[in-house]
């Protein structure tokens, strides 16, 4: 006997479904799309309100504007805690880790 979905118009639970359900390897990319995301937008959002450009930024921590622009594109997996410890401390702030559970099906719910 196949047990039948529930009907929806939610359109995450609806793409969550179709794409994501049962595939384990998609959920984790999804995850790690969204981390790379969050710290490319909070790195974005401290140096906006700090008033500074990427080169200016960038001078303050010693590195290129180049490499803040990557730094601040979503699609940059290559974040270090070291720089951004760096950034951090260019903008008197400190970095925080925190580990929290992933509630199972919640992928697309909370993007």
């Amino acid at each position: 006997m196949t047990t039948r979905k529930r009907a929806t118009s939610d359109a995450a639970h609806i793409l969550y479904r179709r794409y994501y359900e049962g595939r384990p390897e998609r959920v984790r990319g999804l995850e790690a799309a969204r981390a790379s995301d969050s710290v490319a937008r909070k790195l974005t959002a401290l140096r906006l309100r700090a008033g500074l450009t990427q080169r200016q930024l960038a001078d303050l921590v010693g590195t290129t504007a180049s490499a803040i622009c990557r730094l601040e594109d979503a699609d940059y997996e290559g974040h270090s805690l070291a720089m951004l410890n760096r950034i951090a401390a260019a903008l008197k702030q400190r970095v925080e880790i925190r580990f929290v559970p992933i509630a199972q099906g919640r992928a697309l719910k909370s993007a």
